[in-house]
């Protein structure tokens, strides 16, 4: 069974500054390596007179691809923190670069970590991150007696109805995770006596955002 996981949903931007040099990081939801070469690139000339985009990018639910660039700054002081920051949050489908406009000023290899991963840290806050989980629709058809037990069920377990119809009998179309599929099925089946009919209609993976299912 899958497992949900974090995605970077859409993307943001954010800076710090540092001993007067400035550090712009920005953020962008990518599904492929080509996707994040092609936003870093877009960076690039955004800001085409900075000296340094540093990026770091996570792909996949398990984070199976991870890649990360210094982009002129020491060895493991700006990719790598930033890396770690996306790697830490556990955010995938995710791609951050940070751009540094220098002050003047050398902040040695360890300002150089703070200063990356604090705007890295920066980038995702101001970004919006959601939880894709695993779940199914469940088509439940029921009688009139028994529709306010199940919609009692469903409110207190904190399953989203998607849909409603009533005619001589009410229909209704659950949103269930995964996991609670098989145990809620079962619940519905006691509490009505089996008389309401449950049925599977299909898996799909979503996100609550302000009280709205998103769907993927």
């Amino acid at each position: 069974m899958a497992e949900k996981y974090k995605i970077l949903y859409q993307g943001g931007e954010d800076e710090i500054i540092e001993k007067k040099s400035r550090f712009i990081a920005t953020t962008r939801p990518v599904k492929t390596e080509e996707e994040a070469a092609a936003f870093i690139e877009e960076m690039r000339k955004k800001y085409w007179d900075a000296r340094h985009h540093c990026s770091a990018y996570v792909l996949g639910p398990k984070g199976q691809t991870a890649r990360c660039s210094d982009d002129g700054e020491p060895a493991q002081t700006a990719g790598r923190p930033m890396l770690d920051v996306l790697l830490g949050s556990e955010v995938r489908d995710a791609c951050i670069v940070v751009t540094r406009y220098f002050g003047g000023t050398l902040l040695g290899t360890g300002g150089l970590v703070r200063a990356y991963s604090q705007a890295a840290a920066k980038g995702l806050e101001a970004s919006v991150v959601l939880e894709k989980i695993p779940g199914c629709r469940i088509r439940i058809e029921s009688d009139y007696t028994d529709f306010g037990r199940i919609q009692y069920l469903a409110a207190q377990s904190g399953i989203p109805v998607l849909d409603t119809t009533y005619t001589d009998q009410v229909t209704l179309v659950l949103l269930v995770p995964a996991c609670r599929s098989d145990f809620l099925q079962k619940q519905i089946t006691e509490k009505t006596s089996a008389r309401a009919r449950v049925m599977p209609v299909g898996e799909v993976t979503y996100a609550i955002w302000k009280d709205e299912i998103i769907l993927f």
